[in-house]
């Protein structure tokens, strides 16, 4: 067997050095074939993988022994086994002495499936370090991809042109000075045909259905956005969920991110300058694509956005396209899960050329001081991890948010106003009790106090809270 040098070697010890993976699994031996045809079946149908043979569980490299007669078993396992044909790249090589036996497959668009199991039962597809069978759902989404078609591009089958809310579209497509005809949407497969009639794509329902209808055949097409309260998701301190679809989202979503989320005050020549905790565009970015690549054919699950302590998390359902991993997307490789809803946002000068995104995001916290974000494939989610600016933290590390009526609050006190709850129903349309809890979250965050007088008593800020 060949001994390994140089920077094929380095190659080799590398992957033998790296935890499994979506992408790498090890096994001691060949003695128990199904696991190791499991995992040949979910590499070819996920995004490709190499299966290391010879390295027990322990990290342990063992060996192989007789590999040109276990080289060729698996050889004859792979033909007798799986279908459609398999043709991975099986190499036996020498390391620290020992021969390992390396299998190399290809994502290739089948669906594979091991024969004694059938079609619809031996599917298998790599979620993590795990092979899983896949259900109907994601059977139905390899077949897609196999015929090179997108589940947004589908008809709805039952809404026709009168589902749309063109008052949304209008709005939306006059801010690039264009008036959008029933041509104009059947050729951006807004509207699609289905036997002798158009109906809406589940993309344009997704983008452009009026709410009441969109919810119904999609009322996961939202998002949820929380503040917790320290680093877990033990206790609330505010939610909301934005049933506006995926436009209602691009501007809501924003907002309550700002409101719950801290501000540094730096100055420079002479002026201040106000650094958000995380990059406003590296965030907005990765919402948009989220939003886009958002896989909407899952049920009960939902795009999230989650505030703590130490972190704000963006979190969509659907793991990567077919094909695609993690390091194929920060190489600035792209494939497309929702053409319809991409096109149109890229139409709408939303969302800009594809395979650029994550370089835009990487460039907008290099140049603002944030620490890069983090990305997750986390089973049939994918989540992106943002951590504070090092001045925001270094400042404020113990700041909770505050709301908007409690920043207005405690702006009035600043300017020497004596205001109470009353004036927080008044502004903001809110009622007593709902102020009565803004003004009490402010005294236990140590923000403000109260003073007492004889007849009367007033509010002011603390110190704590004139830095905010």
């Amino acid at each position: 067997m060949p001994y390994l040098r140089g920077a094929r070697l380095m190659d080799i010890l590398r992957l033998l050095s790296l935890a499994e993976s979506k992408t790498l699994e090890f096994k001691r031996k060949l003695s128990s074939p199904k696991p190791v045809l499991r995992t040949l079946v979910a590499f070819a149908n996920t995004a490709g993988g190499t299966l290391i043979i010879g390295k027990s569980d322990d990290g342990e490299i063992v060996g192989v022994d007789d590999v040109l007669a276990e080289e060729e078993r698996l050889a004859s396992l792979i033909a007798d086994s799986i279908a459609p044909v398999m043709m991975p790249e099986i190499e036996a090589i020498t390391v620290e002495d020992k021969t390992l036996l390396l299998v190399r497959v290809a994502h290739w668009p089948g669906p594979f499936y091991l024969k004694e199991m059938g079609l619809v039962d031996g599917v298998y597809v790599r979620l993590g370090s795990t092979n899983r069978k896949a259900d109907a759902a994601m059977l139905a989404e390899m077949e897609r991809f196999r015929s090179n078609h997108s589940f947004d591009q589908l008809p709805c089958a039952e809404a026709g042109e009168e589902a749309l809310d063109d008052a949304l579209i209008r709005r939306w497509f006059e801010t690039i000075g264009k008036e959008m005809r029933t041509s104009d949407l059947e050729s951006m497969e807004i509207l699609v045909p289905h036997g002798s009639r158009k109906v809406v794509s589940n993309g344009g329902m997704i983008l452009f259905g009026r709410e009441e209808v969109r919810n119904r055949y999609f009322p996961d097409a939202n998002v949820s956005c929380a503040l917790f309260h320290g680093a877990t998701k033990s206790r609330f301190l505010d939610r909301k969920n934005f049933g506006g679809g995926i436009f209602g989202a691009l501007e809501e979503v924003p907002k309550f991110i700002a409101r719950n989320t801290r501000l540094a005050a730096k100055i420079e020549n002479i002026r201040r300058q106000d650094i958000p905790e995380y990059s406003v565009v590296a965030v907005r970015e990765v919402l948009i694509n989220a939003l886009a690549h958002a896989d909407y054919g899952v049920t009960g699950m939902r795009l999230f956005v989650s505030i703590f302590s130490d972190r704000l998390e963006i979190q969509n359902p659907g793991m990567l396209p077919f094909g695609m991993t993690l390091e194929d997307f920060k190489s600035g490789i792209s494939r497309v899960r929702n053409r319809v809803i991409a096109q149109v946002l890229h139409r709408l000068e939303i969302m800009e050329r594809w395979g650029s995104g994550y370089e835009r995001i990487r460039e907008a916290c290099r140049e603002g001081g944030y620490p890069e974000p983090e990305w997750q494939e986390m089973g049939m989610c994918t989540r992106v991890i943002f951590r504070p600016h090092p001045d925001v933290a270094a400042n404020e590390p113990a700041n909770e948010p505050v709301n908007e009526r409690q920043r207005w609050f405690m702006e009035q006190l600043q300017r020497g106003g004596q205001v109470k709850a009353e004036d927080i129903v008044s502004q903001w349309q809110v009622s007593l009790a709902t102020a009565k809890r803004d003004i009490a979250s402010l005294r236990e965050k140590e923000l403000i106090e109260f003073i007492w007088a004889a007849k009367t008593g007033s509010y002011r800020l603390k110190k704590s809270g004139k830095n905010r």
